[in-house]
């Protein structure tokens, strides 16, 4: 069971009572897009095994949003932080980093 931590109420929350939202730190296509903008951000992502950026909301608590850094593979958590946030910290990337050198947060889309 995945278990993760709000940082806004500090509660740790089994998956049950989480709403899982996606990829963090997309650049979203609006109205003025192109069609071939909106079908990449729709439907042409990247999705490799490994570390992602992940949006919860604590929806059985406070109902906040909030990121987590995970691994897809062994569901390890590296972390957790408010959504609003355009990049990860720096504990939460040192804590990647110490598991998974290879791994670089723009590449996961946090500076989009």
């Amino acid at each position: 069971m995945l278990i993760l931590t709000c940082p806004h109420c500090g509660i740790q929350a089994e998956e049950t009572e989480l709403h899982n939202g996606g990829e963090a730190h997309l650049k979203r296509v609006g109205p003025d897009g192109s069609d071939e903008e909106f079908e990449g951000y729709m439907f042409a992502r990247r999705n490799p095994r490994g570390v992602h950026l992940e949006r919860w909301r604590h929806a059985y608590g406070c109902g906040k949003w909030f990121i987590a850094a995970r691994c897809t593979v062994t569901l390890q958590v590296f972390g957790t932080y408010a959504a609003q946030t355009t990049t990860p910290p720096d504990h939460i990337v040192q804590a990647v980093r110490a598991a998974r050198p290879d791994w670089n947060p723009t590449e996961e889309g946090a500076s989009e």
